[in-house]
């Protein structure tokens, strides 16, 4: 059962935020990815699913570039952002300003809560005025979902939260520098159910301004939360498409076995 990879000529781009063209990623000798080509749709939520180690981690890492942080990796091919050749044309931190990162584990700084979601803008110098910045942090814990459970101990240390507390601090700490894209690399693996449900309400939320691309190992998260969905086996992107065309008719035998958990 071979892959049918998703051309990029079968693929609408009228409404593409992102486009991969021809990617590989190799690991030493090893390669990771192939020829993966991709369009991610803007105000939409894109999931990347498939087996552990099929390569959708590794994928997401090459949209801001995280890749290069990794000895001996190496990426080809061609990332376009808005048509901005990302590899070549941005700086890996003009990158990451406009295509933000929300990791597996909570990892908020050893600051304040304040200083988490401050960071950004004053790296980046996105504000001259402490009410600004005041005015920048306040909205993105609101737009996170977090500003009720925290704005009177806004000066007590990020990790001293609860785990989803903490992941939704993270959240706002990425879209503090507005961002255009936010990826999410298995979000809510780490946390209970019911913070689960609150980061899935925040992505469903935050869908109508940004692009967002989420790697779920969950099957039933992805079909709750995006609009398409791309289906990864052994470094092959084999389906690409609607969420629910993927998980009620697919096309393919392999994303066919793995939605009915014939393997995983």
């Amino acid at each position: 059962m071979s892959a049918e990879p998703a051309h990029l000529s079968q693929i609408d781009l009228s409404k593409a935020k992102m486009v991969a063209r021809d990617i590989d990623v190799f690991y030493g000798d090893k390669q990771a990815i192939k020829e993966v080509n991709l369009a991610v749709n803007e105000n939409e939520v894109t999931a990347l699913i498939g087996p552990s180690g099929c390569g959708k981690s590794t994928f997401l890492r090459c949209l801001n570039r995280m890749n290069e942080t990794i000895p001996g990796c190496r990426v080809e091919g061609t990332i376009l952002l808005d048509g901005i050749d990302v590899m070549h044309e941005l700086d890996p931190v003009q990158l990451r300003a406009r295509v933000g990162m929300v990791f597996q584990k909570p990892n908020p700084f050893p600051k304040s809560i304040y200083d988490n979601v401050a960071f950004g803008p004053r790296i980046h110098g996105l504000t001259g005025h402490p009410d600004e910045l005041d005015e920048i942090v306040h909205n993105s814990l609101r737009r996170a979902g977090l500003y009720d459970e925290v704005k009177d101990r806004l000066g007590e240390p990020g990790t001293g939260l609860s785990g989803g507390q903490q992941q939704r601090l993270c959240i706002a700490r990425a879209i503090a520098v507005s961002p255009e894209v936010i990826l999410m690399d298995e979000p809510c693996s780490a946390l209970d159910p019911i913070a689960t449900a609150k980061v899935e309400e925040l992505i469903e939320e935050l869908r109508d301004e940004y692009t967002i691309i989420i790697v779920t190992h969950s099957m039933q998260q992805a079909a709750r939360v995006s609009q398409r969905t791309a289906f990864f086996h052994l470094g092959d992107l084999v389906a690409v498409g609607p969420t629910e065309e993927i998980f009620t008719s697919p096309r393919h035998k392999l994303t066919q076995g793995y939605i009915t958990g014939r393997f995983g």
